[in-house]
């Protein structure tokens, strides 16, 4: 009994200096730097509630809303900022490059113009980065690649040109790619492939050019890709055998392209394939009875071609939808 009283004991007083070091910790003059540096260049809508000078709360004052922070030895650091769909306008704030310790940076839903700066490379624990919904333009800078960490990047519903960097495959662990809605041209980058972790790529609805061939022409490569949205681009070609090697796809969306040729039996072998969207393309030939015998093959659009007469779709063609719950990790 002696001895469970002293184990209880013990636990308490841990728990006590844990909490008297994280009350008594000062936040990083440089995260209290950039954060008011942040909050003299935002709108009154988050003004209102950032209360005090220090970001992570003191003298009473809680932290501010939307700001995560952690204790790092003897400061607190910033590792979350979460400000969405308030209306932010301008430019990117820089000063959140000076946030070395963020692990999340969510500033979705406002109106956002500019580039994304090159200083966004300094962010190295970045794990999630969601900035769609807004108005930004101009070329991803390369030094993006830089952030090792990430495993989510969002920048669908933007205005961004130029190719789509090749630096994006130096990202090891990510997961998540949400390009589409922007205005990106050229081939998307065959080094995609190299992604070991990457569950989902989705570039529709650019001025994307090439073939699914020079996309997948790296053996091996999408090990992990479940879902691979092509569509309402300018790609050519047909959709090649090697397809079927993307053995963990489960939607295939191809849609509103200019590709052409007959669709392979091989990719009726995709065990897992469920969603598949052939519209509005220039396919010819028969659809292979495997695909209305696939165990798990839910949909398959094919209005707005040349196939031959016998061919019907599956399932009933609706508008597909992306809501906040398909941005979960």
């Amino acid at each position: 009994m002696a001895r469970a009283s002293t184990s209880l004991s013990v636990i308490v007083v841990v728990f006590l200096l844990l909490l008297n070091l994280a009350l008594s910790s000062k936040t990083l003059k440089r995260d209290m730097k950039a954060l008011n540096e942040i909050k003299a260049l935002l709108g009154w809508r988050v003004v209102y509630s950032w209360v005090g000078d220090d970001p992570c709360g003191n003298g009473g004052l809680k932290p501010w809303s939307g700001v995560t922070c952690a204790t790092v030895g003897d400061y607190r650091v910033v590792t979350g900022l979460e400000v969405y769909a308030v209306s932010i306008v301008g430019q990117f704030p820089t000063a959140v490059t000076n946030l070395l310790d963020l692990t999340g940076l969510d500033l979705h839903n406002n109106k956002l113009t500019g580039p994304i700066p090159p200083q966004i490379g300094r962010l190295k624990r970045l794990k999630i980065l969601n900035l769609r919904w807004n108005k930004l333009q101009d070329v991803l800078p390369p030094e993006i690649g830089e952030l090792k960490s990430l495993t989510h990047l969002y920048l669908s519903f933007n205005s961004f040109k130029g190719e789509i960097p090749k630096e994006l495959a130096s990202l090891p662990e990510l997961r998540y790619l949400y390009l589409h809605e922007n205005r990106f041209s050229g081939r998307i980058p065959a080094e995609l492939g190299t992604l070991q972790n990457l569950r989902h790529l989705d570039v529709g609805r650019n001025h994307l050019v090439g073939t699914i061939r020079e996309l997948i022409r790296i053996e091996g490569g999408f090990p992990s890709l479940r879902n691979l949205y092509l569509n309402n681009n300018y790609l050519t070609g047909g959709v090649p055998a090697q397809l079927a090697n993307l053995t963990n796809l489960e939607i295939l969306h191809l849609s509103y392209n200019k590709m052409a040729g007959i669709i392979p039996a091989g990719l009726a072998q995709i065990p897992r394939l469920t969603y598949l969207y052939l519209d509005h393309n220039q396919f010819t030939g028969r659809i292979p009875e495997a695909y209305y015998k696939h165990p798990y093959l839910k949909e398959m659009y094919i209005e707005g071609n040349a196939f031959k007469a016998g061919a019907n779709p599956i399932g009933i063609h609706k508008a597909l939808e992306v809501s906040d719950s398909d941005f979960a990790a």
